[in-house]
């Protein structure tokens, strides 16, 4: 492995050794070749220790690690480089409104100074986030990108990891001289973000086995994927935590520094060829960001190009860092490694002192000041440009021993790299599969992972059920045991209407739960873990044993405490039906979920819309007296259906009667007379109607109040396919909203 170290080198403890340039000659360069063999990650995790080793002393035995390769491996010279040139992106920033002329700044003279910027437009300005960027990085080192915060480290990260927009991203990446298609990287490439997003009740070894049964083949036995875990653990120096939860606010877990390597153990579970992280060290203490650079030290020599940013790394760190990039507002400001940096600013007119032991301090202290001075970096800039393209920066040699980008990777593949079911045949595209497995392996393993996150947190369901049975409860000493009166049916279309919609309502927690793992999907199908399509029909299949368990328990609480009819086949459509609106308001509102990204802001649509739905349902306005206009709503109301279907199931007996004689006059004003009364009156009725009403005559039977209610389009196992549907139509939307909301990408 070709490299440029300097000075006195000492003893290489494995062949994938990098020199310390602190014990280097500063300015001389040395070109070292490593006799040895460039192991890939699998090979090396024999040779090297745990992390913990050389921080703390901890002795952790070492797992033996799958065997991913050949056994023989060939020395090689390092076959990748990535290249950027001329990376220029910019983006619209909304202005500010302007205060009116009294309450602006006003100069010396007395006069408002103005705000505006001639040539700009008054209600957006263009601010360049990367400016005319160009370097490389190859694999068996760190490139790490360092500056202050918005100085565009983390948009560079992006740029690179083809997470901005085609068309607003300027200028050209290649991988071996070779344009990098957006598929193939995602596939050859993992991206580690800031944050640790990860399943909060799932331990440090359940996180990562779940990763490789995502990014492993099927070919490969659950023992060679366990025995890669653990030898992933040990490397990670994680062995200690293994079998402790991940942890979040209410749940006690694992470090900061334990969650930092496990995310980066997820990406690197199918060991990338390029490996992408924004500030890994970013909130862990001294030691735990040491520990996690020197982990990202030994993929490096696994043979992964690995690009990171960071805001201001320690000593100790700079140490493993192999080349550097300083930005200051979207431009470079040195490009080069480490150990040039005293010269570069000696010969800029600033040199470093001596007693200065971290140099980037001085460097980025150094940075700070010149942007804060009249001419910005403006001179810093053009003299690493000057820098650039002279002496002191060697650059690599292009030829990369002649290894196109396909040779390149054909032959990390055949050494063991990316083992997530590689093949060597076909154009560069088809080296390796767009995903690991197959549809229905990803959908088991999401739905299991689910599961299992879900079972460690049951108090989550048992406020769903409490919620429930209060609410059957409640209705069911409130509805207790009505009568065939003309009261008791219209007691029973308010039941039914507020039953109905209370299960709707009840929905409305599903929202938060995408929304929590809302991040986690898009870090893991940015890059293949799995198909989005696999996400959604798992995400609706969990749900399905909690709804089914939440609509019998509201059934049973209410059908015969309210006293409705129907018998054992009256209840078992009852059940079905709430069922079925349990079924299409989780996935109402999991649509929902996809489309707005905040959970207060969802909650009010969500409000909204099922109050809409029950006012437009056909109980409070029946479906003749809406207004044509409106008529739209009656029918896309998800309360409709389901109301109707139990309107039917409960009325729907000829033989039923609701009014029987005198009971006509109930309701009415002429309800308040004497029952003598009402006989003299009923009397009076069937002469002038010619025919006999007595006080047994039925007048109202169910299928009447089905009349009355405008319930006659659709029987009530068509109300119950409908609601069903209404289900599935949400989520293939839901579905819809994923494809086109996860691009993950800046505009």
């Amino acid at each position: 492995m070709s490299r440029f170290v300097t000075g006195n080198i000492p003893p290489a403890r494995d062949n994938g050794e990098v020199f310390d340039w602190r014990q280097s000659m500063e300015g001389e360069e040395l070109r070292v070749s490593s006799s040895g063999p460039s192991p890939t990650l699998g090979h090396l995790l024999k040779c090297v220790g745990d992390v913990r080793k050389e921080v703390t002393g901890d002795e952790t035995p070492v797992h033996q690690v799958l065997e991913m390769g050949e056994a023989n491996m060939e020395p090689r010279s390092l076959p990748f480089v990535l290249s950027f040139s001329n990376l220029t992106y910019s983006v619209n920033v909304r202005r500010k409104m302007a205060l009116p002329a009294i309450f602006r700044r006003t100069n010396q003279l007395g006069v408002a100074t103005a705000d505006h910027i001639p040539g700009e437009s008054m209600i957006t300005r263009t601010k360049t986030l990367l400016n005319d960027i160009s370097g490389e990085a190859r694999d068996g080192e760190i490139l790490a990108v360092l500056g202050a915060s918005g100085s565009g480290k983390s948009t560079l990260i992006d740029a690179l990891a083809n997470r901005i927009a085609k068309g607003s991203l300027k200028g050209t990446v290649t991988l071996n001289g070779e344009a990098l298609e957006s598929r193939l990287l995602k596939v050859i490439s993992a991206y580690v973000m800031q944050d640790d997003l990860l399943y909060p009740m799932l331990t440090v070894e359940e996180t990562l086995m779940f990763a490789a049964e995502f990014r492993l083949p099927r070919t490969l036995s659950k023992s060679k994927k366990k025995a890669r875990v653990q030898a992933l653990i040990d490397q990670l120096g994680l062995r200690n935590a293994a079998k402790t939860v991940i942890g979040d606010e209410g749940h006690r877990g694992v470090s900061g520094g334990e969650r930092r390597r496990v995310s980066i153990g997820i990406d690197i579970i199918h060991d990338p060829i390029i490996l992408f992280l924004d500030e890994p060290t970013s909130g862990l203490d001294s030691t735990s960001a040491f520990m996690v650079v020197k982990v990202l030290q030994r993929i490096a020599q696994s043979g992964s190009i690995v690009i990171m940013s960071v805001h201001q790394p320690s000593y100790r760190i700079l140490g493993l860092l192999d080349r550097l990039i300083f930005l200051s507002r979207g431009q470079t400001v040195y490009s080069g490694p480490p150990m040039n940096l005293p010269l570069f600013f000696s010969e800029f007119g600033h040199p470093i002192p001596p007693d200065n032991e971290n140099r980037t301090e001085f460097a980025l202290d150094l940075i700070r000041e010149l942007e804060g001075s009249p001419g910005g970096t403006k001179s810093l800039v053009e003299f690493n440009k000057q820098w650039q393209s002279t002496k002191h920066t060697r650059s690599y040699e292009a030829g990369t021993n002649g290894l196109s980008m396909k040779e390149a990777i054909s032959a990390s593949i055949s050494k063991g790299k990316l083992v997530s079911g590689a093949t060597n045949d076909g154009s560069s595209t088809s080296l390796v599969p767009t995903f690991a497995n197959s549809f229905w392996v990803e959908m088991a393993v999401l739905s299991k992972r689910s599961i299992t996150n879900s079972r460690r947190m049951p108090e989550l369901f048992g406020i769903r059920l409490g919620a429930v049975l209060i609410t059957g409860f409640i209705l069911a000493t409130i509805y207790w045991q009505l009568d065939n009166s003309p009261k008791g049916a219209q007691e029973r279309l308010g039941f039914f209407a507020f039953a109905m919609s209370t299960t709707f309502y009840t929905c409305a927690d599903a929202l938060p739960v995408f929304l929590q793992e809302r991040y986690i999907f898009l870090r893991e199908t940015a890059y293949n873990a799995y198909r989005r399509s696999s996400y959604v029909l798992s995400h609706s299949l969990t749900s399905l044993p909690a709804l089914i368990f939440l609509s019998f328990a509201f059934a049973a609480t209410t059908f015969f405490a309210v006293g409705l009819d129907g018998g054992l086949s009256g209840f078992l459509f009852y059940f079905l039906i709430i069922f079925a609106s349990f079924w299409a308001g989780n996935s109402f509102v999991t649509f929902l979920s996809g489309v707005v990204p905040h959970v207060m802001l969802g909650y009010t649509i969500v409000v909204a819309l099922l109050a809409y739905f029950l006012l437009f349902s056909g109980f409070f306005i029946n479906r003749n007296r809406i207004p044509s206009y409106w008529i739209w709503f009656h029918y896309v109301s998800l309360v409709k259906y389901p109301y109707e279907g139990v309107l039917q199931n409960e009325f729907n007996d000829p033989a039923k009667c609701y009014v029987r004689g005198a009971q006509i006059f109930d309701n009415t004003p002429l309800g308040a007379v004497s029952q003598a009364m009402k006989v003299k009156l009923l009397k009076s009725l069937s002469n002038t109607l010619g025919m006999e009403i007595t006080s047994s005559t039925c007048v109202t039977t169910g299928v009447d109040i089905l009349q009355q209610q405008g319930i006659t389009d659709l029987s009530k196992w068509n109300c119950l396919w409908v609601t069903v549907a209404w289900g599935f139509f949400f989520r293939i939307l839901f579905y819809f909203a994923l494809l086109m909301g996860s691009k993950n990408k800046r505009s």
